[in-house]
């Protein structure tokens, strides 16, 4: 399959951002298998760690979506 870069460059922003979550969430799905390295696991348990001691201080995805989508 071939696309043509002229052809998503004529997407809006908003549009195109969408596209790269869509293309995203597909390679996640076949890829379920993924290995995390020893950093990326750590980073994950220290992110975990500091979600735990203030929940309050984090913005769901659909959150920082809405907000980056309304300055387009």
């Amino acid at each position: 399959m071939s696309v043509d870069l002229s052809d998503i460059l004529k997407l809006s922003i908003a549009e195109r951002i969408l596209a790269v979550e869509a293309i995203w969430d597909s390679i996640a799905a076949e890829n379920k298998e993924y290995p995390l390295s020893k950093e990326e696991v750590e980073m994950l348990h220290e992110r975990w760690a500091e979600y735990k001691k203030n929940p309050a201080a984090v913005h769901t995805w659909e959150q920082v979506k809405a907000s980056v989508l309304k300055d387009l």
